[in-house]
């Protein structure tokens, strides 16, 4: 078993990864593969991951797993996720996503004369905008529909407005963000403080090395001028409909969280709030600006299903991605893949850094291949804490280049809907946008691994 499991995993992962680049069902591969994987552990012998009551019989345990799967992780970061998605689909309902975009955009116009500069601007800009609205598919096209208009009437390139318009969303960092929730999660970690003290230290350098070196790759291939481009019927910008106060909701859960966490001491007596309880009041405030601006209380009343429905489509497509990717991992677990993989770095003499330089590497190739930062980050996650354990260092010195390499990868994937809905609106073609991001994103993941092992 000691050698058998480790292979018998390996083959499990190069079947599973060949399942999603044909663009299997990843919930389903995910599901099976580790279903089937332990009970191939039982088979052999192996046992399965602790149940907090086992029904008696190993394979009936199998499907007790994922009850409790269920449980724990709706219960926790899956409520929070859902509570995320929900606060997102209900600001964009109301157009509050549209004014903050729209007032973070207004500097731009100041770089009018210098169209490529004005191009790698956006990236920090977008970079905040992500932060304060989690949803990589719904900013892109929100900034297609705002900032990319802008862009090509002060003189960028469609490829390059596209490809900057991407990498807004290239760092999957912000207490709302999906992955953030699962990494913190899985590092015993709040999400703001996981924000704060791990993530914020390389997203700067990071956004540098990206505006640096988009900045030539555009200018490289512009210049070279070999790129197919179509006609588009996109020319004008969006209006926005509502007041501009109206900005500040999808920042408020980030203030608020800010504000009340256990990170300052604003307040003679601790006010600590969580992510899903921000996100609930910010909603709230949302509802109420609400009721003032439209003054029909059953109108207002009525538009609360907007986030019913953004928690319903996030537990349907997130959540259960989540909970998918965690049976799958204690797949790996049982038939020893983690120790096999801890075991052959520190013969090789990885150690700490090597092993998660490779986990990062891994996990890039991973999203660039199945087009999704999710799904390669949650198949993967949740092995670090028992990683972590057996090398003796913290999860979240495992978890953030992790965390930040899926979501880059994902940004280079000619199969992600983000390039792909981009460029389809752009009127251009994916594989061009890939070539764009390529360089920087690659360049990103080096700074990213030095970064942070300085």
């Amino acid at each position: 078993m000691t050698i058998l499991g480790p292979i018998l995993s390996l083959v499990f992962i190069v079947v599973v990864a060949k399942l999603l680049i044909n663009k299997f069902y990843p919930h389903a591969v995910l599901l099976i593969s580790g279903l089937l994987m332990m009970g191939v552990a039982l088979v052999l012998g192996s046992s399965l991951p602790d149940l907090v009551k086992s029904t008696g019989l190993g394979g009936f345990d199998l499907f007790k797993l994922i009850k409790e799967s269920f449980s724990s992780i709706n219960a926790g970061v899956g409520l929070m996720i859902m509570s995320i998605g929900g606060f997102v689909a209900y600001t964009h309902k109301i157009g509050a996503s549209n004014a903050l975009v729209h007032l973070a955009m207004k500097p731009l116009h100041v770089l009018r004369s210098h169209p490529n500069l004005t191009a790698v601007f956006v990236i920090p800009i977008g970079q905040v905008l992500f932060i304060c609205i989690p949803s990589a598919a719904g900013l892109s096209l929100l900034l297609m529909a705002s900032i990319f208009p802008i862009l090509l009437s002060l003189g960028v390139s469609r490829l390059s407005a596209a490809s900057v318009i991407t990498a807004c969303t290239a760092f999957c960092v912000g207490p709302a963000s999906a992955i953030t929730a699962s990494a913190a999660s899985y590092a015993e970690m709040e999400a703001i403080n996981y924000f704060i003290e791990e993530q914020l230290i390389l997203v700067a350098p990071l956004n540098i090395t990206l505006m640096v070196v988009y900045f030539f790759t555009n200018r490289y291939f512009d210049k070279k001028g070999a790129v197919e481009v179509k006609n588009s019927e996109f020319t004008k910008e969006v209006k926005v409909e509502v007041p501009m106060h109206y900005a500040i909701i999808p920042v408020l859960p980030l203030i608020l969280l800010i504000v009340f966490s256990d990170l300052f001491s604003f307040f003679p007596h601790p006010i600590v709030l969580d992510t899903t309880t921000a996100m609930i009041i910010s909603l709230f405030v949302a509802i109420l600006f609400e009721l003032i601006r439209v003054k029909k209380i059953k109108e207002v009343m009525q538009s609360l299903k907007v986030f019913w429905d953004g928690m319903g489509d996030i537990f349907k497509s997130v959540v259960t991605l989540i909970i998918a990717a965690d049976i799958f991992a204690k797949g790996l677990i049982s038939l020893g893949f983690v120790d096999g993989l801890v075991d052959l770095s520190i013969g090789a003499g990885f150690g700490f850094v090597g092993i998660t330089i490779v986990l990062a590497v891994m996990i890039y190739l991973s999203s660039i291949m199945m087009g999704s930062g999710n799904a390669a980050f949650f198949a993967f996650g949740p092995l670090v804490p028992k990683i972590a354990r057996d090398l003796g260092v913290s999860s979240a010195s495992v978890l953030l280049p992790m965390n930040l390499a899926a979501s880059m990868g994902r940004t280079v994937s000619p199969v992600s809907g983000i390039i792909i809905a981009t460029a389809e609106i752009a009127g251009v073609s994916p594989i061009e946008i890939v070539k764009r991001n390529l360089i920087p994103l690659s360049a990103g993941l080096i700074v990213l691994l030095i970064a942070h092992f300085l």
